[in-house]
């Protein structure tokens, strides 16, 4: 096969008809594991009482230990989280009012460098319009004083 054959097949211009999903629809798909075969899974592997045990296990259900891992992590997270009422530990959150305040302390302290940015050009603008005045006149002088 040549490569403008491939190239053909992989456009759809061989003649052939490309399967409902797609060029790639033979191609395998993301697994994806519903919580009751995680929890199940999960089970198993914690009652394994030996690594050996486990191992097969993994590879009796083709799947990797970071799986286990992650589950496990999930599951705490979810069975032993805060309830939505409770505080999370940690800093404590703001009020409404403080994160008011913070917003616009911040916005003051970025309108307040612009402003200084700003006045700074109008002096420098103002020192050249001076220098400029000046030499006008002594030009204006020049050609006075040549008449």
């Amino acid at each position: 096969m040549s490569s403008a054959d491939v190239n053909a097949a992989r456009d759809g211009q061989d003649g052939s008809v490309a399967s409902p999903d797609g060029p790639r629809g033979s191609r395998p798909k993301h697994r994806t594991f519903t919580r009751e075969y995680k929890m199940r899974i999960l089970g198993q592997y914690e009652a394994a009482s030996s690594p050996q045990e486990r191992n097969a296990l993994l590879r009796r259900e083709g799947i990797y230990s970071a799986y286990i891992t992650e589950w496990r992590r999930l599951r705490d997270k979810t069975d032993s989280g805060p309830a939505p009422e409770e505080k999370k530990p940690g800093r404590p959150g703001k009020s409404p009012a403080e994160a008011e305040n913070e917003r616009l302390r911040k916005e003051n302290e970025k309108l307040a460098a612009k402003l200084s940015k700003t006045e700074a050009a109008l002096e420098i603008m103002g020192k050249v319009h001076a220098l400029l005045e000046t030499l006008s006149e002594s030009a204006d002088s020049e050609k006075n004083q040549k008449k």
